[in-house]
């Protein structure tokens, strides 16, 4: 694997807290689970050629209560 890059990624507070539980679950980084969800993602529109979602652009609402 080459090197891998660094990006700026502005993410909601909400959004944030919901990968973070979810990591925590995983027993990953916030960074790393990031990088696998990205992943799945783009083997799963590799696979089928479309995107995970039909709604994959909709607005996020996130209930974290």
């Amino acid at each position: 694997m080459g090197e891998k890059k660094q990006v700026p990624l502005r993410l909601s507070e909400q959004l944030y807290s919901a990968i973070a539980a979810w990591a925590e679950d995983d027993f990953r980084s916030i960074n790393g689970q990031i990088e696998y969800l990205l992943t799945e993602c783009v083997k799963q529109r590799k696979k089928n050629g479309k995107y995970v979602g039909e709604e994959i652009d909709a607005p996020l609402e996130i209930d974290i209560k």
